[in-house]
């Protein structure tokens, strides 16, 4: 299975919410919002459960650019299917990784290429 990560601006980080289960176990839940910069469906909302988890993104401001790293799943429920998109690793991307991580000039690769 091939890893999902995507980059953007961290733009909202809402509160944390303190979640029982059916049986009675309680978890820590917190959202986040990205904008990856895409003209359309350009802000994507990541949750994180379990205290370790949510303490990943208390290191992280607003404005910050960030790679989150993440699982989708899906349940159904009364013939609906209901998506989680679940973060489980974020870090930081500075402004030297950024310009690394933008595709090359496609000439240029094929010139370095060449045998002469």
């Amino acid at each position: 299975m091939s890893t999902l990560s995507i980059t953007g601006l961290l733009i909202k980080k809402n509160n944390k919410e303190n979640i029982e289960g059916k049986d009675g176990k309680k978890w820590i839940k917190q959202t986040f919002v990205i904008d990856n910069g895409n003209e359309y469906n350009n802000q994507i909302c990541f949750q994180l459960f379990g205290e370790d988890k949510v303490k990943i993104l208390e290191q992280f401001n607003t404005n910050d650019k960030i790679e989150v790293f993440f699982n989708i799943s899906s349940r159904e429920y009364n013939n609906r299917y209901y998506h989680n998109i679940d973060a489980w690793k974020i870090n930081s991307i500075s402004g030297d990784s950024e310009s690394l991580s933008q595709p090359e000039n496609e000439n240029s690769n094929q010139e370095e290429k060449l045998p002469f």
